[in-house]
């Protein structure tokens, strides 16, 4: 057999294929490819879940809107203070989120966080938001320097931050003088006018809050002739039938600033602070009232606003207590203590952890003649209570409810009432106990010191006091201490 051993019989010799070379190549680089995509997030794995679609800033802003009109600003809270769902505010700052450069959106947040006060209960907080409000609307003058609106707009929250109980100190309030920091923004909220109308002359909300100022600067002729032109150019504003109204409560037209209190309403049903004002209109007509039963009726019309605040308030969920102390403060004047109790009471279920409710509580209690109960009440708003101490003047927390602590409010303007009822009552009941004339005694210091005794009713309200605790003190031959009636003198200054 003729075998040619060149040959190979059984193995084949290995032969390179540039083709298959070139894909093996393509396939090794299309892997390192792949494998930096998946890495660097340019490709996403083949389960992966999809990505949420991301909202828009005028998709919040749309939101932010339907929340104002439906009466929604701030954000609703539990007992505890947890959010259970936003308000107008909270979704307006989501849609700055997404777009921070949005001038409208920030100059209408302000415009909100502004309103927004009218539902908080203390100055703190006011002064708080307030300050936000002034942050968010400079914010908006740095983007859009030129634009009407946003200088308005910005008038408006430097008037609403020129209020004399959050920024004057006692010593100026009490002297009835001149407050720096209250002029200083007066003064700044009409330049800031006087700009917003030189860049659109026929802004309505330019002019409004113009009028606003001058009402704040005691120019109340010229406000009313301001807002009148303000109607004439658009009256289809709520903001400009709202400084109507308080342009009519300056000149003491409480029955016209009621109906154009009503003008606002029906622009906006939801507001429920427009029901609080006109309430509070119908409050000071029935305290003015000469006749008992027309006094009554004008109680019993302010409660049908304030009860249109509270329902409303129950048909959005919003444990709003603003309405229910407004309802029981009617009701203590009108000398229904029970029914004030109760409404106080309510308050108090929807923020435990509020001081200036447990305050609210303590007055209607002296009121009532019940000092003792008003003590407990009045310290808890005062100087602070423990979550058990909380429950005790709420009478007893419900099963599963632990209470909660109560932080006190310090001495102010709006807080001065609280520390004089709470003086009073512990001097009242000093024979009953040793500690409560020194107490009484350290309050009204406290009161001296900060100077609020230059006003003449304080001043005799710690007078009063001191003389009750006095070792030497005697009784009237009636028996009626002459402190028992003096810290009314001061809660009837307020309707």
């Amino acid at each position: 057999m003729n075998v040619n051993r060149k040959r190979p019989l059984f193995q084949r010799r290995s032969e390179s294929n540039i083709y298959r070379m070139f894909f093996w190549v393509i396939l090794i680089l299309g892997g390192i490819w792949l494998i930096r995509s998946v890495q660097q997030g340019e490709i996403k794995p083949l389960f992966e879940a999809p990505p949420t679609p991301t909202r828009t800033s005028d998709s919040y802003k749309l939101e932010a809107e339907a929340l104002f009109t439906a009466g929604k600003l701030n954000d609703a809270v539990d007992t505890n203070g947890n959010v259970i769902s936003i308000g107008a505010i909270t979704a307006y700052q989501q849609a700055i989120h997404v777009n921070p450069n949005d001038a409208e959106a920030l100059a209408n947040l302000a415009r909100i966080q502004t309103y927004s006060t009218q539902l908080l209960t203390s100055d703190p907080e006011r002064k708080a938001r307030l300050a936000e409000a002034l942050a968010s609307i400079d914010e908006a003058v740095k983007i859009a320097p030129d634009d009407s609106l946003v200088h308005a707009i910005r008038s408006f929250v430097l008037d609403w931050n020129a209020n004399k109980s959050i920024v004057c100190t006692p010593a100026e309030l009490a002297a009835r003088g001149n407050c720096q920091e209250f002029e200083k923004l007066l003064a700044e909220a009409d330049q800031e006018s006087t700009r917003a109308r030189q860049l659109d002359n026929a802004n309505p909300l330019a002019l409004a809050y113009f009028a606003e100022i001058l009402v704040d600067q005691q120019k109340w002729t010229q406000a009313q002739q301001v807002i009148d032109q303000a109607l004439t150019i658009d009256s289809s504003k709520m903001d400009v039938h709202r400084v109507h109204a308080y342009v009519l409560e300056s000149l003491g037209e409480y029955s016209l600033a009621i109906e154009a209190y009503d003008k606002a309403i029906a622009l906006a049903p939801n507001l429920t602070f427009l029901y609080l004002r006109a309430g509070l209109n119908y409050r000071v007509l029935a305290l003015n009232s000469p006749n008992e039963e027309v006094g009554n009726q004008l109680y019993e019309k302010a409660l049908e606003y304030f009860d249109k605040a509270a329902r409303i308030n129950q048909q959005l969920g919003i444990q709003d207590p603003v309405p229910l102390i407004s309802i029981a403060k009617t009701y203590s004047q009108m000398g229904q203590f029970f029914v004030a109790l109760r409404n106080i009471e309510k308050a108090l279920e929807f923020q435990p952890y509020n001081p200036d409710i447990y305050g609210q509580l303590g007055v209607i209690y002296y009121k009532n003649r019940n000092y003792e109960g008003s003590i407990p009440a009045l310290k808890c708003a005062l100087l602070g209570c423990s979550a058990k101490e909380s429950c005790d003047v709420r009478g007893g927390c419900a099963e599963g409810d632990p209470g909660v602590d109560v932080v006190g409010l310090e001495l102010s303007s709006s807080t001065l009432d609280y520390y004089i009822y709470y003086g009073s009552a512990l001097a009242l009941l000093g024979p009953l106990n040793d500690t409560y004339c020194p107490e009484s005694n350290r309050v009204m210091k406290q009161i001296r010191d900060a100077g609020y005794t230059s006003d003449p009713i304080t001043a005799r309200n710690v007078e009063a006091n001191e003389l009750i605790c006095d070792p030497n003190y005697e009784p009237p031959a009636t028996g009626t201490p002459a402190a028992t009636d003096t810290p009314g003198l001061i809660a009837t200054a307020t309707p």
